[in-house]
C-alpha cells in the first residue's frame, strides 16, 4: 500500500512539471473538471426545475393516443412504379402505365375483396411498457379481421419482466382465440419473453441469423448488507407473512430466503416451459428450456422456429394475395418528455466534447 502511494505522488508530481503555454497539465485538468462539473450541474439543476413544472402542469390530464392505419399495399406498389420510371424507357413506361390503368378501372368495376394481411411492430423494452400500444392494436385488428384474413406481427425483444410479457403473449392469444391465423416475424431477437410472445403464433419465421429461444428466468439482487455493517448504519425491516420479503438488498439474506427465492424461479421457470409446450407441443421443451439461445438457423432444426426468411420477403410474397395494412398506436410525447430527451442529447454531446478534447490532449 505504502509503495502505491510513493507511486502516485510522483506520477502527480511529474504530471505536475508537463507544462503546455507556461501552465501545467495537471492545472488544466483540473479547471476543466471543474468546469465541466459546474456545467453538468447547472444542467441537470435546469432539467430538474423544467420537468417539475411542466409534471405539475399537465398532473391529472390524459393523452388521448391515435391509431394510424397505413395501405402498405399502395406504398409497395408506388416504390415499384417509381423504380420503373426510373430503369425502363419512355415507350415501356407509358405502355405499362396505360396497362396499370385498364386495370385499375376493372378493379373499380369489379372489386376483387382480397382477403386482408393486418402487420402490428412490437420492439420491446425490459419492462415491456410497449403493452399498452399492442393492445390497441389487437383490439383494433379483432374487431374487424375475419378468419379470411391474417395477421404479421414484427416482434423484436430481448425480454424483460414476467407480468409484462405474460400480458403481451395474452394480446396476441386474442388473435389466435378468434381462428385469425397469426404469424411472427423475427428478423433480429426474440429471446425469453421475446420468445413468450412468438410461440403464441400459429408460424413463427425467422432471420439466418436472428436470436431465438433464452427459455429461462433469471433474477438479480445486489446486497449492501456487509457495507452498513461496516459503517455502523443499521437496516430495519418490518413485514407481516413469514415470506413476504425473500432476498433483501440492505438486510442480512439467511438460506432459507434464498432457497424461497430460488424456489419462486424454478416455479416461474416451470409455467414458462409449461406455456412453451402448450403452444408448440412437438419441441423437446426439457432440450429448448435451459436458458440458452440459437441462431436462427439452429432454431429450425430445433422446431423453435418454422421457416427462416425475413419479413421483407414474407411481405413481398403476400402482396399479390392479400391487401395489407399496417395498424401503429401512438401517443404524443409530453413536454416533459421532450424535455428529458433534450437534456440527454444535450448531456452526450457535452461528454463527447469532453471526450474530443482530452483525446488531443492525450496526444502531447
Amino acid at each position: 500500500m505504502y509503495r502505491f502511494v510513493r507511486i502516485y505522488k510522483r506520477w502527480l508530481l511529474e504530471l505536475s512539471q508537463l507544462n503546455v503555454n507556461g501552465e501545467s497539465v495537471l492545472d488544466l485538468l483540473l479547471q476543466y473538471g471543474l468546469f465541466l462539473a459546474e456545467v453538468v450541474t447547472i444542467v441537470v439543476a435546469i432539467v430538474i426545475v423544467l420537468v417539475t413544472i411542466v409534471g405539475l402542469s399537465t398532473k391529472g390530464r390524459s393523452e388521448t393516443g391515435t391509431l394510424m392505419v397505413t395501405n402498405l399495399s399502395e406504398e409497395m406498389n408506388d416504390v415499384v412504379l417509381s423504380i420503373k420510371e426510373q430503369v425502363l424507357t419512355k415507350e415501356q413506361f407509358k405502355a405499362l402505365e396505360k396497362n396499370d390503368k385498364k386495370e385499375a378501372k376493372a378493379e373499380k368495376k369489379n372489386p376483387s375483396n382480397k382477403p386482408k394481411l393486418y402487420v402490428l411492430d412490437f420492439n420491446g423494452s425490459l419492462h415491456a411498457t410497449e403493452v399498452a400500444a399492442l393492445r390497441k392494436e389487437v383490439t383494433a385488428v379483432v374487431q374487424i379481421a375475419t378468419p379470411e384474413d391474417k395477421v404479421l406481427v414484427r416482434l423484436e425483444s430481448p425480454g424483460g419482466v414476467v407480468h409484462g410479457y405474460g400480458l403481451a403473449a395474452s394480446q396476441l392469444k386474442r388473435i389466435v382465440d378468434r381462428d385469425i391465423s397469426l404469424t411472427i416475424a423475427v428478423d433480429k431477437v426474440a429471446a425469453s419473453g421475446g420468445y413468450m410472445m412468438a410461440c403464441i403464433a400459429d408460424k413463427i419465421i425467422a432471420a439466418p441469423f436472428s436470436i431465438i429461444g433464452s427459455i429461462g428466468v433469471i433474477a438479480q439482487v445486489p446486497n449492501f448488507h456487509k457495507i452498513l455493517k461496516k459503517n455502523d448504519i443499521e437496516f430495519e425491516q418490518v413485514t407481516a407473512g413469514e415470506f413476504k420479503r425473500t432476498l433483501t438488498m440492505f438486510g442480512e439474506n439467511t438460506a432459507k430466503n434464498r432457497e424461497k427465492f430460488q424456489q419462486e424461479i424454478d416455479e416461474t421457470h416451470e409455467l414458462f416451459k409449461q406455456h412453451v409446450s402448450e403452444s408448440r407441443p412437438t419441441l423437446d421443451i426439457d432440450k429448448v428450456a435451459t436458458g440458452e439461445h440459437w441462431y436462427g438457423n439452429q432454431a429450425i432444426g430445433l422446431g423453435l422456429v418454422d421457416e427462416i426468411t425475413t419479413s421483407d420477403d414474407y411481405l413481398l410474397k403476400q402482396l399479390e394475395e392479400n391487401e395489407i395494412f399496417h395498424f401503429k398506436y401512438t401517443v404524443p410525447k409530453t413536454l416533459s418528455e421532450k424535455l428529458g430527451k433534450a437534456a440527454s442529447l444535450t448531456v452526450e454531446q457535452s461528454l463527447t466534447s469532453v471526450w474530443s478534447r482530452l483525446s488531443q490532449w492525450r496526444g502531447f
